[in-house]
């Protein structure tokens, strides 16, 4: 019987994998691959305007605090999946966040079904509970991976119901001045305000295209904390070049480093991620941010 799934550098042995990109599926192929993923997830997931299709999975059971802070799911505590369309298949990747606990339970059901993990580590310093994010990779036939990844997030206190639409909560800083510091537009989410800048460069993994919203775009996350302050966290995405000037600028600026570590196997160019922890006032921080961002190579907003 054929392993569903294998690791993602495993699927370039043959030459004319290496050097075919895979072709993009008919929108109703691609409908009806999603609803079996759907159904198997036990949720709706989004489709990107690059054809990845993301799927959420806040830890809305975790009360986690740090510096007095209580973390909102949007800030720090979001699991997330995105299946990239490959012909009939598809290739995953994924990051799920899972206390102490929770991690060898949860890697044991991925490894048992074929997948690969690419990275386990913290993104926060000094929470309550900690928590570590586990990075998961794999490819094959996109109903059977989401079956076997929901079977493995079972392993966890992971709600397993789709969340109900939270209202949005009051941002009570001046989000036009954040904007305008960053050299972008932000989006509330479930309370937080958050940026994505996505890199210059053309990215892959395994030989295979690697988008930003297969999570590989900066993300810059601020959370309300009362009086114009703002709790931020997320985080940077890095060459190698780049990592010792944006460390230095998020220092100088008062914003702590968290971690620095990898999450992918074999990414072209090799990239680096960078978390971020401060409370302050939110524009100070924002042009901390900016600071640090202006050491990377990401692609600019227009206008």
């Amino acid at each position: 019987m054929r392993h569903l799934l294998l690791p993602l550098a495993a699927l370039l042995a043959g030459p004319a994998v290496a050097q075919t990109a895979p072709q993009p599926a008919p929108a109703q192929a691609n409908s009806n691959r999603w609803a079996t993923v759907d159904e198997n997830l036990g949720r709706g997931g989004t489709t990107q305007p690059d054809g990845v299709r993301r799927y959420a999975f806040p830890r809305s059971d975790l009360n986690v605090q740090l510096d007095g802070v209580a973390i909102k799911p949007a800030l720090a505590l979001g699991s997330w999946l995105a299946f990239m369309p490959m012909g009939e298949e598809a290739m995953v990747m994924g990051d799920l966040v899972l206390t102490h606990d929770e991690v060898n339970p949860v890697m044991s059901k991925l490894l048992a079904s074929g997948f690969t993990v690419t990275a386990l580590h913290n993104h926060l310093l000094r929470s309550s509970p900690a928590t570590m994010y586990l990075h998961v990779g794999g490819h094959g036939d996109p109903g059977e991976m989401a079956k076997n990844l929901r079977s493995a997030l079972a392993e966890s206190r992971t709600p397993m119901t789709a969340p109900a639409k939270a209202a949005d909560a009051k941002l009570d800083f001046d989000t036009a001045a954040i904007d305008g510091i960053m050299g972008g537009k932000g989006k509330p989410n479930g309370g937080v305000y958050q940026f994505g800048f996505p890199r210059a460069e053309k990215l892959s993994d395994g030989g295979m295209p690697a988008p930003a919203s297969m999570g590989t775009a900066t993300a810059l996350n601020f959370q309300p904390t009362g009086g114009g302050k703002a709790a931020i966290t997320g985080d940077f995405v890095l060459t190698a070049t780049e990592v010792d000037p944006v460390l230095r600028a998020l220092r100088t600026n008062g914003i702590e480093v968290t971690a620095l570590h990898n999450h992918m196997l074999d990414d072209q160019p090799r990239l680096f991620f960078m978390h971020f922890w401060a409370n302050d006032d939110a524009r100070k921080l924002a042009r901390g941010l900016r600071a640090a961002l202006d050491k990377t190579n990401i692609v600019r907003p227009a206008g």
